[in-house]
């Protein structure tokens, strides 16, 4: 069987020590993207499981997918969730989510709960965008930019690479730290001509590691030219699967003269919209049990008042 370079890892998560069955409010997010599909669970706003998997042909299944992967295990079913929110490239085509929401808000509202009230600036570095989010305390979205013309610059743009050069997704930002010197970056902004140019470097001799690193350096200032035009502003953190490229997040750090704030064990920054997604739902039900229990009050007393 062929070695399949550009495959990520896939896999699903859950909290042993938490019990769903004594939860007030169960909710889930369901990020269907372009490349990953993502699906978080959160018991009275804690995060309870996860699913990461890859998006298919198929929006529709490839949200179920997700979310059958969150509740492997756990003994949940779709109808013991209260309410789901869809969000991502695929949000309208998610037929169990109540309510779809951008995967704008829902990285903004899930950076704020993975990193705490002082994000200010989120990049989410996603499979066949970019986009750059600025957000208050709250984690509501105050100004975005994005880029979505070409793959370059995204995590399909390196999924690219790491089959053209037969080397594990995984392993190329740290392969492109080790050079001795840092290359130009490659001149090409479109994937396909960044392609063309990497196999004439390849050509003239260069090490796979160099050529990495000369795309990874284009791919960071590519990035941080959409950074400057909003502005960054501390704390700055990175979402979606390119995070995870320790080679292209060094450069855009160096170039942006701004550290990243670190990721946790707990969190993968993958899961951002999900996670968003499901705080959401959570608002969206106690805000409507706040508006049942007011409009009951209003009618108790509106009959009080007869009486």
């Amino acid at each position: 069987m062929t070695k399949e370079f550009w495959r990520w890892k896939e896999y699903n998560w859950k909290d042993e020590s938490k019990d769903w069955k004594k939860a007030k409010i169960i909710t889930a997010g369901v990020d269907v993207g372009s490349v990953s599909s993502k699906a978080a669970i959160m018991i009275d706003g804690e995060l309870y499981a996860f699913n990461l998997t890859r998006t298919g042909s198929d929006s529709p299944k490839s949200a179920q997918n997700a979310i059958d992967g969150a509740m492997d295990g756990t003994g949940l079913k779709l109808d013991n969730i209260q309410y789901v929110v869809g969000t991502g490239y695929g949000r309208v085509n998610i037929p169990f989510a109540k309510k779809a929401i951008t995967e704008i808000a829902c990285h903004a509202r899930g950076a704020n709960h993975i990193w705490g009230k002082t994000v200010r600036t989120v990049l989410d570095m996603g499979g066949q965008d970019c986009k750059a989010i600025k957000c208050d305390e709250r984690g509501k979205v105050t100004a975005f930019l994005m880029n979505d013309k070409c793959a370059a610059g995204t995590g399909r743009g390196m999924e690219v690479f790491a089959d053209l050069l037969s080397v594990s997704i995984e392993e190329m930002g740290d392969l492109s730290l080790t050079v001795d010197q840092e290359p130009e970056p490659v001149s090409s902004t479109c994937v396909v001509f960044a392609k063309s140019e990497a196999l004439g470097l390849l050509r003239q001799g260069w090490p796979k590691e160099k050529v990495i690193a000369a795309y990874s350096s284009a791919m960071a200032h590519r990035v941080v030219t959409l950074l400057e035009k909003i502005g960054v502003e501390k704390d700055f953190v990175i979402t979606g699967g390119i995070s995870k490229n320790s080679g292209v997040v060094k450069r855009l750090e160096n170039e942006l003269k701004i550290k990243a704030l670190p990721g946790s064990d707990k969190f993968d920054p993958q899961l951002a919209g999900a996670i968003g997604g499901a705080l959401f739902a959570k608002a969206l039900i106690e805000k409507s049990k706040y508006k049942l229990e007011f409009g009951n009050w209003r009618l108790e007393n509106a009959y009080k008042n007869i009486s």
